[in-house]
């Protein structure tokens, strides 16, 4: 049983080393984590350069030391944090405990499975931590805002993706009646491979109409092509500019209270009275108003 001295001991302990891995508002913690993200850059370089046979045959023997050093200091730091966590369930169920833990497991699958080792560049996902030691939280903040306009507009890019298969599906059903496969266009999915290349504006060439309609089809497909491209540019766009104004009425709501007498909202949570027709301004703030666009 431990004595209440060696348990003072050992929270004083563990407070300290959650201040130094969890904390970034700590000269200590910032250090820690800028090193962590030079070691898990680094571990990236050898695994990329592994992949090289020239420099694998000469330095295979350093980058299998450097990966095993890098995987168990991985492993100790992936430890630490379940040991200092409050809730160290939480910790291994949120997105980076699971990134922390997908770092450590690629080299023990490579003992396994052939070819394993080199799935540690997941351990780039780690290199997202700079967010939150740089204190980028503007950045992370227009994150979230492209992520919510994306998730917004996931039910019309579904529709304009279905239009689009539909068209190369017809097109390269058309290409396959028109080539036929002394050209090339040797099969319905092949042809359907051809229009999909050049919807897409690759162009490959590896296979290429040569009768004078198969030819004005596909200048169609490309001209159609470059408008295609166009679309989903334009539904993010638009979804993004909404997502914008919705967190700007957010913050103005949160922000500012209106008055009830003119309904004007640009008052400041201080004002007694309204500063457009002078009633008197209740402490409540703002609700139950239209959503308005006015901001813009």
């Amino acid at each position: 049983m431990e004595s209440p001295d060696e348990f003072q001991f050992l929270r004083r302990f563990r407070t300290r080393l959650y201040i130094l891995v969890f904390e970034t508002n700590t000269r200590s913690g910032r250090i820690f984590d800028i090193v962590l993200l030079w070691t898990i850059l680094l571990s990236i370089i050898a695994v990329v350069l592994e992949s090289v046979d020239e420099i694998n045959s000469k330095y295979g023997t350093f980058f299998s030391i450097a990966e095993w050093t890098f995987t168990l200091i991985f492993t100790f730091e992936y430890l630490t944090r379940l040991f200092i966590s409050r809730r160290p369930l939480s910790y291994a169920l949120s997105f980076y405990g699971i990134v922390d833990l997908l770092a450590t497991i690629p080299t023990y699958l490579a003992l396994f499975f052939a070819g394993g080792g080199y799935l540690v560049v997941i351990r780039a996902l780690r290199l997202l931590r700079v967010f939150r030691i740089l204190k980028l939280s503007r950045q992370l903040g227009e994150a979230q805002m492209l992520g919510k306009a994306l998730v917004a507009s996931r039910h019309k890019i579904s529709v304009f993706l279905g239009a689009v298969l539909a068209t190369v599906i017809i097109m390269g059903t058309m290409m396959y009646m028109i080539e036929g496969g002394e050209n090339g266009f040797t099969s319905i999915p092949r042809s359907i491979y051809w229009a999909i290349v050049t919807i897409t504006t690759v162009g490959y060439g590896d296979i290429a109409p040569t009768t004078v309609i198969g030819q004005l089809f596909a200048s169609m497909l490309m001209l159609m092509g470059y408008a295609i491209i166009a679309v989903p540019t334009g539904i993010v766009t638009a979804e993004i500019a909404v997502t914008h104004v919705d967190q700007q009425v957010k913050k103005r709501d949160e922000n500012y209270k209106s008055c009830e007498e003119c309904l004007t909202h640009d008052h400041e949570l201080k004002a007694k009275f309204c500063k457009y027709c002078g009633a008197v301004m209740k402490k409540s703030r703002r609700k139950n108003v239209s959503r308005d666009y006015d901001i813009l």
